[in-house]
């Protein structure tokens, strides 16, 4: 597996810490590797980012909620994810990997669902050796109807609309990562920023507001990732929450601190009010965490 660049150890505390009862939509928990070692079919390993590291991180920037996202690295085991929400407490939820569906019985996924899980990430993204058959699709959209979990969607590398065949029209609570995977380059134009902007008019898509240090082409201080994020936020701003995607997996240089990522979010917002809603609001009613 090739090498890829671990998070910043060091968190800094941002310009203002954030508001009370900032929830992290997005972020993973990996290894140590003796003690949950990747699944053979992994499409990448990173190195050990701990549930201890992202309470550092999240200490730093004044965060006490956040949701454990189960990566392709595991793939149905998840037990590091469990593990860490015993260890982090209420303040924590989870969304489990998809691939759980092909291999859980009711009972597993029942035990995910009384641990915090209250939804399944889904990849389309071949190379990461995570893409359920159509079958198992169709189970695990049933199974997820059943104990209420929403479906987050991974995008590909080069958005959201190759895969938007799967999802887009199920009638259940959708949340799109990362902007769509937007083009930096292209703005607001970029067609998987229309296409997300029509699924947002519809009230059960959402969308996180994270990666924009990726989608950007022109580098520090991201400049280029606050339209795509406003469009987004334009289009509906109740059903935008923002995440850190902490440890930043599958990092081809070195990630940023995190509070540079925390006062990115801050750019995106018009007002107070609105960084409320997306920070505390929208992800309290997404996860059902008490305001």
């Amino acid at each position: 597996m090739p090498a890829y660049h671990p998070f910043d150890p060091n968190p800094r505390t941002p310009n203002r810490l954030a508001p009370p009862g900032t929830i992290d939509s997005h972020f993973h928990v990996l290894g140590p590797a003796d003690k949950y070692p990747p699944r053979p079919q992994a499409g990448y390993a990173m190195p050990s980012a701990t549930w201890e590291a992202l309470r550092r991180m999240h200490q730093a920037l004044g965060i006490s909620r956040g949701v454990i996202v189960q990566t392709t690295t595991y793939g149905a085991d998840h037990q590091v994810v469990l593990d860490g929400l015993a260890a982090l407490g209420p303040g924590y939820k989870a969304c489990a990997n998809a691939l759980v569906f092909e291999t859980a019985d009711d009972a597993y996924l029942q035990k995910l669902h009384d641990a915090g899980v209250r939804g399944a990430r889904f990849s389309f993204r071949q190379e990461l050796g995570a893409v359920l058959d159509r079958k198992t699709f169709d189970i695990a959209v049933g199974k997820m109807k059943e104990l209420g979990w929403y479906m987050k969607i991974q995008p590909e590398q080069r958005g959201i609309l190759e895969s938007a065949h799967w999802f887009e029209h199920l009638d259940m609570t959708i949340l799109i990562d990362h902007m769509g995977r937007a083009d930096g380059a292209l703005g607001p134009s970029d067609p998987n920023v229309v296409q997300l902007q029509r699924w947002l008019e519809r009230g059960n898509f959402w969308v996180m507001l994270s990666l924009g240090e990726k989608i950007s082409v022109a580098g520090p201080p991201y400049d280029d990732a606050v339209p795509i994020a406003r469009a987004l936020i334009d289009a509906a701003p109740q059903r935008c929450i923002w995440g850190s995607d902490w440890p930043h997996p599958v990092s081809k240089k070195q990630p940023p601190n995190d509070a540079d990522l925390l006062e990115l979010m801050y750019r995106y917002a018009r007002s107070e009010a609105e960084l409320r809603a997306i920070l505390v609001d929208n992800p309290s009613t997404l996860f059902g965490f008490t305001q």
